[in-house]
C-alpha cells in the first residue's frame, strides 16, 4: 500500500494536509489522515486539486519555471483554474467528462510530484 503526502486545496480556498492510501480518480471520495492525527473523508467534487507533495513545508517563494521536458509525461497541458492560478504539466490521459485527471508538473524541482485536478474547478484546459 502506497501512502502519499497530500495537500488538498478546496474550491472554497480551504486547505488540508495529510496522508492518504485510498485516493482514486475513479471514486467520489477518499480518506485523509491529517497531521493532527484525525482522519477525514474528502469529497473530491468539493476540491480544486489534490497535490502529492515531497514535503508538507513547501516553499511559497518558489518560482516555477516549467522548462523541464518529461519524455514519459504524455501531452503537455496548461490548466487555468477558476481562481486564476495557472499550472503547466504533462498528462498521459485526459478523460473528458470525468471528475478528476492527473498531471505531472513540468517543473521537476518544485514540491509537487503530481497533481489531481478537479475538472469543475478549471476555467480552461489547453494542450500545448
Amino acid at each position: 500500500m502506497i501512502i502519499n503526502k497530500m495537500v488538498v486545496r478546496f474550491k472554497d480556498k480551504t486547505l488540508l494536509k495529510g496522508r492518504t492510501s485510498d485516493f482514486s480518480a475513479d471514486k467520489s471520495f477518499f480518506h485523509l489522515s491529517l497531521l493532527s492525527g484525525e482522519t477525514v473523508r474528502v469529497d473530491i467534487e468539493k476540491m480544486k486539486a489534490a497535490f502529492v507533495v515531497k514535503s508538507f513545508a513547501g516553499n511559497k517563494n518558489y518560482n516555477y519555471t516549467y522548462k523541464d521536458v518529461i519524455p514519459w509525461g504524455g501531452n503537455k497541458i496548461k490548466v487555468e483554474f477558476l481562481d486564476g492560478e495557472v499550472m503547466i504539466g504533462y498528462t498521459s490521459y485526459y478523460p473528458f467528462g470525468n471528475i478528476v485527471f492527473s498531471i505531472t508538473p513540468a517543473d521537476l524541482t518544485g514540491n509537487n510530484k503530481s497533481v489531481f485536478v478537479v475538472n469543475s474547478a478549471t476555467k480552461k484546459i489547453t494542450f500545448l
